[in-house]
């Protein structure tokens, strides 16, 4: 799918907010003043708590190299991190599960932002649920075709178990044998391969560790999704704060030269 230039990604966030109340002239500045709407953080916050693919043992690691006064009269803190790429709220780059695919910081930024899509399958999403065509297509009869250059949002709820492990993978085992315990919502591959064929989206993201539900065994929607370099976020948050259209996702993950993810600071516009 071609890239789209990062402008064509912006203009409608633009335009919104040059009809709202910001100067004459400056249709930028009602994106980032406030008058033009309200910016929500769908991150969680990286910290010795953040959920990890179980094989990943290590986790996120944060050490202290200074902390206090220095002989200067200056206050001075730093501190190393070190993590795993797939771990918190990350970014999937298509490379992760497609060879010869893009890699973390080849994804141009039209594929990074773009217009939203929030399907919200909150009353009747279980453990092993597949986000089906059908939920996307209840979806489109609501609010029309999924758009051209949309970075579509799975809403299972599953982000409101991210302070309990147990609840929010099904296991609360590590390491290689707690990848057949997993439990949690998914995306259908048949979905999967249906936005590709029928719809134009640049990324999808979901409120669980995986696009594909816990107990998958191939994959299929990273595979579908990823051979054609629409990227992926996991674990994002909040996204019961969004509407189900009418907002913008800005999405800049850490810029990994040859990743295959990475952390990801996402956030969302919603104008009004």
């Amino acid at each position: 799918m071609p890239a789209r230039p990062v402008a064509l990604a912006l203009t409608p966030l633009l335009l919104l907010a040059a009809c709202g109340r910001a100067p004459a002239g400056d249709p930028v500045a009602g994106v980032f003043n406030g008058s033009g709407g309200r910016w929500v953080d769908l991150t969680h916050t990286f910290d010795h708590n953040t959920v990890y693919w179980p094989t990943d043992t290590a986790g996120f690691q944060l050490s202290q190299l200074a902390y206090g006064p220095t002989e200067g009269g200056w206050f001075y803190a730093s501190y190393a991190f070190a993590a795993a790429e797939h771990g918190g709220t990350h970014l999937d780059a298509p490379i992760h599960f497609a060879e010869g695919r893009l890699t973390a910081d080849q994804i141009p930024l039209s594929g990074l932002i773009g217009p939203a899509a929030v399907v919200d399958v909150t009353d009747h999403a279980t453990a092993d649920y597949l986000v089906s065509v059908a939920d996307l297509t209840e979806w489109e009869s609501r609010h029309g075709p999924i758009p051209d250059g949309a970075i579509l949002l799975l809403r299972t709820g599953w982000g409101d178990r991210w302070n309990d492990r147990l609840t929010y993978l099904g296991t609360d085992l590590t390491g290689p044998e707690a990848v057949p315990e997993l439990h949690f919502p998914g995306l259908d591959p048949e979905a999967a391969r249906w936005l590709v064929a029928e719809r134009g989206i640049v990324a999808l993201g979901i409120d669980t560790p995986s696009i594909d539900r816990g107990q998958s065994t191939d994959f299929g929607s990273h595979v579908a999704l990823y051979a054609e370099n629409i990227a992926g976020f996991e674990n994002v948050a909040s996204l019961g704060l969004l509407p189900e259209s009418g907002a913008y996702v800005v999405a800049l993950p850490m810029k990994i030269g040859g990743g295959s993810g990475g952390p990801l600071r996402i956030v969302a516009f919603i104008p009004g």
